[in-house]
């Protein structure tokens, strides 16, 4: 039996803390709003748009959570560190890192503009690994970190080549790190999303080709943010954390 002394000098749990990189909008965002409602002190990361990043984090403070928001280009090695020494300064340490941030560049490979590949590379690949660096550098034991590629990795469609090219690097990137986090007890999956519902994805599309697209899963619809902020919070939870080192297609059924 607990005596009242002590329950009072019992110390508190620690609160768990997420990074999240791109979360001030799309899937990020409702990564961010997700792990927050489930507790999780989350570190807000956004490359441009101030007023998004802060929207996210006002959305988090509104119910009760906590959140802050901090700037940092993905591929800036010194910029990233500054964002995980940031959330280890305010919260304590870092034990979950979501990996949104991306770039889409559509265009036939024939057509691509090299300065453009370089452009989504530079974010999807070298991004991706300075963001894994620090998470294998900082993750606390019980940590996970989930990363993003896509279900075009499988799909193969036209006009995708830079950025399905991209995002099988980051399958490599993180399938890799996950065995070299062996003991520990960090798990690293990678989810690669259908088509969604951001405005990543339906900038530039005509109503016909949404529509298309959406009937392509069996499930026929688009996903939405909030169904891949679902596999996130599995995955970095305490259920989820007998899941390591896999490609979860979250995508409706799209072979």
């Amino acid at each position: 039996m607990t005596t009242n002394h002590e329950a009072r000098t019992r110390e508190p749990a620690a609160v768990r803390v997420a990074v999240v990189t791109g979360g001030s909008r799309g899937i990020g965002r409702a990564v961010s709003r997700r792990l927050a409602r489930d507790g999780l002190a989350v570190v807000v990361n956004y490359a441009h748009d101030a007023a998004a990043a802060e929207e996210t984090v006002a959305a988090i403070t509104a119910c009760g959570g906590r959140a802050i928001s901090v700037r940092a280009d993905v591929a800036d090695e010194r910029a990233v560190a500054a964002v995980f020494d940031r959330a280890e300064r305010e919260f304590g340490g870092v034990d979950v890192v979501v990996h949104s941030a991306g770039r889409l560049a559509l265009s036939p490979i024939a057509d691509l503009d090299l300065a453009v590949l370089d452009a989504v590379h530079r974010t999807n690949i070298r991004g991706t690994f300075v963001v894994a660096q620090q998470a294998a550098r900082r993750l606390r034991a019980g940590g996970s970190f989930v990363g993003f590629s896509t279900s075009v990795v499988g799909t193969q469609f036209p006009a995708y080549g830079a950025y399905a090219a991209s995002k099988g690097a980051i399958e490599s990137i993180t399938l890799i790190l996950a065995r070299e986090l062996r003991g520990r007890d960090v798990t690293v999956n990678t989810i690669a999303p259908g088509p969604t519902a951001t405005d990543l994805f339906l900038d530039g599309k005509t109503p016909e080709q949404i529509d298309r697209l959406a009937k392509t899963p069996p499930l026929e619809r688009l996903g939405t943010p909030e169904d891949i902020a679902n596999v996130v919070a599995f995955l970095a939870g305490p259920e989820g954390h007998w899941v390591n080192g896999q490609v979860l297609r979250a995508n409706g059924g799209l072979v």
